[in-house]
């Protein structure tokens, strides 16, 4: 397979700028792999293919405020820093992203907030946009977590050219969300209301739980005609003794066992034992999964509609086929399904 096997022409206008209007009013597209028939519902009838003892899998990573504006000492030019992971905690150590980077250099100093409260010195360059900053905060490390909240935004992926606003706050967010780590969203569980989990609930659907905190190298661009040259980012994960036990359960009395997300997919893949159970873990995981591929865990899946040359269509393909995802993407153009993290979902069984 060749990054140009998944290029295709996606209309702007499908691009979401803005979620549905109600978390589980999006539509759904149900793509059966054993026939290929293409279904067209709404999001809650999720609860129709799902029975008594079968388990979905959520990542419960929780989106932090990573995207923060300061001003360049002296010129006070404007400049958007993105956190991307915390080095050091006591040092007050990030990894960060800075826009535009031409113009920020090792030594160069960083004032955020009205007050200018919050300082940031570059300390060394890592990639063309990458930098490592150490910040410089009078306080204890919660009350600099807590500055640090009060003066990011919500990061809403680039191609969303509008102000964030209140409401993306708590839409770009899952209802489950609890272990603040991840810059993205992991967006298929965007769809979950608290209503639609009672009523999967009260089927008797289980629910185990595990932790990716979503990167941002999920979205870097793929730059290489041959796929198996590509090196995704690490992401941290983590697999709790209770997880496992519930979806290691499920597969042997073959039940449904569905990945709420690629974040998920790509989370259960890097844990399975040599007899294709699920493992607990606890590290980082640099997994890239396209097609041919051999899934050990889940049987099903759900997921967004992603963006031409993904590494995220490149997963889906593996998993319901390449040629069934294709004729997938064709009819939700179609049919005018919206694309990418604010977009509609798919069920692919």
């Amino acid at each position: 397979m060749k990054l140009s096997n998944f290029n295709f022409e996606l209309p702007k206008e499908l691009l979401a700028e803005y979620p549905a209007e109600h978390r589980d009013e999006s539509k759904l597209m149900v793509v059966h792999r054993d026939t290929g028939k293409i279904e067209h519902k709404m999001f809650k009838d999720l609860v129709n293919y799902f029975d008594e003892d079968d388990v979905m899998v959520l990542n419960n990573t929780k989106v932090f405020p990573a995207r923060l504006f300061g001003n360049k000492e002296k010129t006070g030019a404007r400049i958007e820093v993105f956190l991307l992971r915390e080095l050091n905690q006591e040092q007050r150590l990030w990894d960060v992203l800075v826009d535009p980077a031409r113009k920020i250099r090792i030594g160069n100093k960083l004032y955020f907030g009205e007050d200018e409260s919050l300082v940031a010195e570059v300390i060394d360059n890592t990639t063309s946009r990458g930098r490592t900053l150490r910040f410089l905060y009078d306080g204890s490390y919660t009350d600099f977590r807590r500055k640090l909240r009060e003066l990011g935004e919500t990061p809403l992926p680039k191609y969303i050219k509008r102000e964030v606003t209140a409401e993306d706050e708590e839409r770009y967010q899952t209802i489950y969300a609890k272990h603040e780590g991840a810059v993205a969203a992991p967006t298929a569980g965007l769809h979950f209301s608290k209503h639609l989990l009672k009523r999967l609930e009260i089927k008797g659907i289980e629910f185990a739980e595990v932790t990716l905190h979503v990167g941002l190298g999920t979205f870097n661009p793929v730059e290489v005609e041959d796929l198996s040259k590509h090196k995704m980012d690490s992401e941290e994960l983590v697999i709790d003794e209770k997880a496992t036990e519930i979806v290691n359960n499920a597969k042997a009395n073959k039940r449904k066992v569905c990945a709420v997300g690629t974040t998920v997919m790509r989370g259960l893949e890097s844990a399975v034992s040599s007899e294709h159970t699920l493992n607990t873990h606890e590290g980082w995981t640099n997994k890239f999964i396209f097609p041919p591929y051999e899934f050990s865990i889940a049987n099903c899946m759900i997921t967004n509609f992603h963006l031409p040359k993904s590494t995220l269509l490149m997963m889906v393909s593996a998993f319901a086929g390449h040629d069934l995802i294709k004729k997938a993407y064709k009819q939700a153009i179609l049919e005018g399904y919206r694309f990418y993290s604010y977009g509609d979902a798919m069920l692919i069984l």
